[in-house]
């Protein structure tokens, strides 16, 4: 009993750790374009994100109950070593990537996590083909259509003030991204901060401490509280990266991103799936980009961010299966 409570204990910290690296590693989600443009003041906006992102962590389950439920067959195929390894191959990549300044999914980084940990562990059985299978679909589809809006809704402003002064619609969208970027770390909370909320309610499930798959109250407030704490110490290396390396972004070009992947990110959340919100961001940055010239991003970039998106879940399932070993012969 005392070795399982060891475990679950573990099991928290860690994901309580990957919501943490999580804040910091995607605070660039929220504020990039705002930053990048000088809208607002860059510890101005870290605080707004910090501020909103627990907000919108509070607001639903329902993409906790998909990581939770929907990538396992059921909580008997799972142990907390399990978990412990998929955490610890998450939180490895992650900090990996911020070191080297590429915007990868800490969702891409968890789901690969767990997949490598069951299947080294339980095989193949354990695992929900068909609830992977949604939530990949979800993480892929969801920058492609990140791109597509993003290129629709630059094309609409540009229709409405094509004619304009741009100093003068550059002015006036300056306040108006400051209310984006609100919306965009709302969203990023709304669906990010949920992903350690399932994992440490499965581990709880799994370990006897819960009857069905509901969210305490207090796994919520913790998850909330990391993701906080993370976004507030700033995640700078990836700001420059997603801010100003794939377009030269302007005050109407921000708002335009921010706005497209908010709207994405939080009807993801309201049909409880899991995406990624740095590729959502970083696809409406192309989208809009694109719509100005297709010239004017900077594919160079984009390429090097798509490798780093494509090879997350093989990596961290890598990762996962190895950790696994190790985190047996830790816990015997």
């Amino acid at each position: 009993m005392h070795e399982l409570q060891y475990l679950i204990f573990t099991v928290i910290i860690l994901a309580l750790l990957f919501d943490y690296i999580n804040g910091f590693h995607d605070t660039a989600n929220a504020i990039a374009t705002s930053v990048s443009t000088r809208a607002i003041h860059p510890s101005h906006a870290i605080m707004m994100a910090a501020v909103l992102n627990f907000a919108g962590a509070m607001y639903s389950t329902g993409v906790a109950k998909t990581i939770g439920a929907d990538i396992v067959k059921s909580a008997q195929h799972v142990d907390e070593h399990i978990i412990i390894a998929a955490l610890v191959g998450a939180v490895v990549w992650n900090i990996v990537t911020w070191w080297l300044a590429v915007p990868s999914s800490s969702s891409h980084a968890l789901v690969g996590g767990i997949i490598g940990a069951v299947l080294v562990s339980v095989g193949a059985d354990g695992l929900n083909f068909a609830g992977i299978g949604k939530i990949v679909i979800a993480l892929i589809g969801s920058p492609i259509l990140g791109i597509a809006t993003g290129f629709v809704v630059m094309m609409v402003l540009y229709r409405i003030f094509g004619n304009a002064s741009p100093s003068k619609v550059n002015h006036k969208f300056k306040k108006m991204q400051i209310v984006a970027a609100a919306m965009m770390a709302f969203s990023h909370g709304s669906n990010d901060a949920q992903k350690s909320m399932g994992i440490i309610t499965l581990a709880l499930l799994s370990g006897g401490y819960i009857d069905v798959f509901e969210v305490p109250t207090y796994v919520k407030v913790l998850a909330a509280t990391a993701m906080a704490c993370g976004t507030a110490m700033g995640g700078w290396r990836i700001i420059k990266t997603v801010g100003g390396k794939i377009f030269k972004l302007e005050p109407i070009s921000g708002f335009a991103a921010d706005l497209n992947s908010s709207i994405v990110i939080f009807t993801a959340t309201m049909l409880h799936l899991p995406v990624s919100t740095t590729h959502v961001v970083s696809g409406s940055i192309m989208g809009v980009g694109t719509a100005k010239r297709v010239n004017a991003v900077r594919w160079g970039v984009a390429q090097q961010m798509v490798m780093a998106w494509v090879m997350t879940i093989p990596c961290t399932a890598l990762m996962g299966a190895g950790a696994y070993q190790v985190v047996c012969m830790v816990f015997k």
